[in-house]
Order: structure tokens, then C-alpha cells, then sequence
């Protein structure tokens, strides 16, 4: 009976370790299979970071162009503007002045015409 014990409990412990062995080396698997996985994660990831990264210093550089570019324009613009403001103001006096030229040379073809000069001061 002893005999019969022993042995069925040294085929139980024997099954328990093999059982044990097999749980072990099935974890082991999963375990290295998890690692080389989060490994593979991490290159890729990493590939990602240094994509982004060179994707933002082409965006930071595209975006100081582009600030460059509308500052360039701003000032543009207020050369424009100004020079339009001197334009502008000015208009009335200019056109007055080239009024009285054209006047002027119409008084001298009629003088050169051979007309009387007075003819005209009375006119206007």
C-alpha cells in the first residue's frame, strides 16, 4: 500500500513538474515573443519621433519664411500707401498747376498766333 502511494505520488509530482516545466517554458515564450514585440514598437516609434521632428523643423522654417515674406509685404504696403497718401493730398494742387500751364500755352500759341495779348486779359 505504501509502495503503491509513494509511487502514485512520485507519477503526481512528476505530472506537477512537467506541468510546472511546460506552464514555465510557455511563459518564457510569451514573455520573449511580448519583448521583441514592445521592442519593434519602440523602432517604429522612434522612426515616428524622427520623422515629426524633421517634419517640424521644415514647418518652423517654412513658417519663419512665411513671416519673413509678410513682413516684406507690410512694409511694402506702407511705402505704397504712403507714397498714394502724397498722391493723394496733393492731387488738387497739381491739377491746379497744370491747369494754369495749359493756360499758360494757350496764351502763348495765341501770342505766337499773333493774337492781342490784352483780348486775353479781358476774357478772364
Amino acid at each position: 500500500q505504501i509502495i503503491s502511494d509513494a509511487k502514485a505520488m512520485e507519477a503526481e509530482a512528476i505530472r506537477s513538474e512537467e506541468d510546472a516545466q511546460k506552464a514555465y517554458e510557455d511563459f518564457v515564450k510569451e514573455t520573449n515573443a511580448s519583448i521583441e514585440a514592445k521592442s519593434k514598437d519602440i523602432v517604429n516609434k522612434s522612426e515616428d519621433k524622427a520623422k515629426a521632428e524633421g517634419e517640424l523643423v521644415e514647418t518652423k522654417e517654412a513658417k519663419e519664411a512665411a513671416l519673413l515674406e509678410l513682413e516684406q509685404l507690410s512694409n511694402y504696403n506702407a511705402e505704397l500707401h504712403q507714397s498714394c497718401d502724397f498722391v493723394m493730398k496733393n492731387f488738387d494742387l497739381r491739377q491746379t498747376a497744370r491747369d494754369e500751364e495749359v493756360e499758360a500755352l494757350r496764351q502763348a500759341k495765341a501770342i505766337l498766333s499773333g493774337a492781342k495779348f490784352e483780348e486775353f486779359l479781358q476774357a478772364s
